[in-house]
């Protein structure tokens, strides 16, 4: 009997369908297509490649409340959140389009005259570039469309062939995805899904590919460049954070305890940029945290089908045993439960948002990935103490800092190390700036001019006329 993948609905935990997956001979075999197509593509005016990629962004619209509800029902995402992600996907999609043809342009860099070198000619240098090839995409579960376009919709445009690897938990969807881009006008050799769990991914790795674009955990990212070391070719890997909030004594504070309630636990915590450690001014704890916690006991836990829920349940099963492990241990060692972490009786992989204080740097809920909702907050007393423990961690993706004077933000932003600074905001992502982390959050950029450049490789031209 083939392998297949059991699709299970994460809010009933019932089966939705069983998908086969592709074996090692299926998975090399679309890998040589997707060579030998990609030439053609390159060759394709980028006008024809635009023309495509706009055909996907119109479809994407008109058909968001399906892939919402396909969403919805494999990773659990609430389904108004579902469809918030979906029809933001074109605003990025624009962006990449409205740019591409000023990234890909040659560029002259230098040009000698005639009559500096008599009897020679004419010196010019250029700039050109060329697509990467055969583009592996091993794409995520929690923000499919996102991650996924920020990765597919620019390798496209630049000429390149896509083998994609959706996650398993989120394959439906993936597969829609798929359909969607063929629909389009993009040949099916060009985007060519690989449907499987990890021993699909690492399958995949073996292939003669050209690029490797992973968006998951630092662990999963570390076994990727291990494996494509020897290959020598291009690798980015957008991995996880632990992006710390730092409150200031000037705020309003009801205002930003919402904002940041909404950043931890927006999509049930799973994201690789939501908020997991706080940090709040001693001057304004006290209200922060009665705010903060009135805010997140108001969410409405339940049904992600819908409209007014706000969590939904977990999208992996594990997670729920890994996310109460770091809850008993930081009671255990003696921080105070503010709400949250009860067991629910009700069918799914369900948990209520959950918020901690007195929760001290050295305790896994402060130092591991959560990617869940359950958050940690602490008290500091000064600027300077509050610099040292958003740096107390080996990831460094995004920070935030909360002031009523810029000035001050961005003195404290400037010590630490982050891809992304927000001075009055947290958990956003914009299509004009690069996305990109430091430490265990990866390496590598996508988004902005630099994630369309990503998937070029350049050559140099020297022309000497005779």
């Amino acid at each position: 009997m083939a392998e297949v993948i059991s699709v299970v609905n994460p809010a009933t935990e019932t089966l939705i369908k069983e998908i086969p997956v592709d074996d090692g001979a299926a998975i090399a075999s679309k890998v040589k297509r997707a060579r030998a197509a990609q030439p053609a593509w390159a060759a394709t005016p980028l006008s024809e490649r635009i023309e495509a990629i706009k055909n996907f962004r119109n479809l994407l619209v008109e058909q968001a409340d399906s892939l919402a509800a396909t969403l919805t029902a494999e990773t659990g995402k609430p389904i108004t959140q579902a469809k918030n992600e979906i029809l933001g996907t074109p605003l990025r999609i624009d962006f990449f389009i409205e740019t591409v043809a000023k990234v890909i342009t040659p560029q002259q860099v230098y040009q000698e005259p005639w009559q500096a070198m008599p009897g020679t000619g004419d010196l010019e240098e250029v700039i050109a570039y060329e697509p990467l090839g055969v583009i592996a995409n091993i794409s995520a579960w929690n923000y499919p469309y996102f991650v996924g376009a920020n990765v597919f919709i620019p390798a496209l445009l630049t000429g390149n062939a896509v083998v994609y690897k959706p996650s398993e938990i989120a394959t439906m969807t993936g597969l829609a995805i798929a359909s969607l881009l063929h629909k389009a006008g993009i040949p099916p050799d060009i985007f060519t899904p690989i449907i499987g769990t990890g021993l699909a991914g690492a399958t995949l790795l073996k292939q003669p590919i050209d690029g490797v674009f992973f968006t998951g955990s630092y662990p999963t990212g570390q076994s990727i460049a291990t494996a494509v070391a020897p290959k020598l070719i291009k690798l980015q890997l957008e991995l996880g954070g632990k992006d710390p909030a730092y409150v200031c004594n000037d705020v309003d504070v009801p205002s930003v305890a919402a904002g940041l309630a909404d950043g931890a636990f927006y999509n049930n915590g799973q994201s690789c940029c939501a908020v997991e450690r706080i940090y709040v001014h001693t001057d304004s704890y006290e209200p922060f945290i009665e705010k903060f916690v009135q805010t997140v006991q108001g969410f409405k836990l339940g049904d992600p089908t819908h409209p007014e829920t706000y969590l939904g349940p977990l999208s992996r099963k594990p997670q729920v045993s890994i996310l109460k492990q770091q809850l008993q241990d930081a009671i255990a060692k003696g921080a105070q439960l503010l709400c949250g972490g009860q067991p629910l009786d009700r069918p799914g992989w369900y948990l209520d948002p959950t918020v901690l204080t007195d929760v001290p740097p050295e305790m896994p809920v402060m130092r591991e990935e959560t990617l869940g909702p359950v958050l940690g907050i602490q008290r500091v007393s000064d600027d300077a103490e509050a610099v040292a423990l958003m740096n107390d961690t080996a990831y460094g993706l995004t920070a935030a800092v909360y002031s009523s004077k810029r000035e001050r933000a961005v003195k404290i932003l400037e010590q630490v190390s982050s891809g992304s600074a927000y001075w009055n905001c947290c958990d956003r992502v914009s299509p004009r700036l690069p996305w990109t982390g430091r430490g265990q959050s990866g390496i590598g950029s996508t988004l902005s001019t630099l994630g369309i450049s990503t998937f070029l490789q350049p050559r140099g031209w020297h022309l000497k006329k005779c």
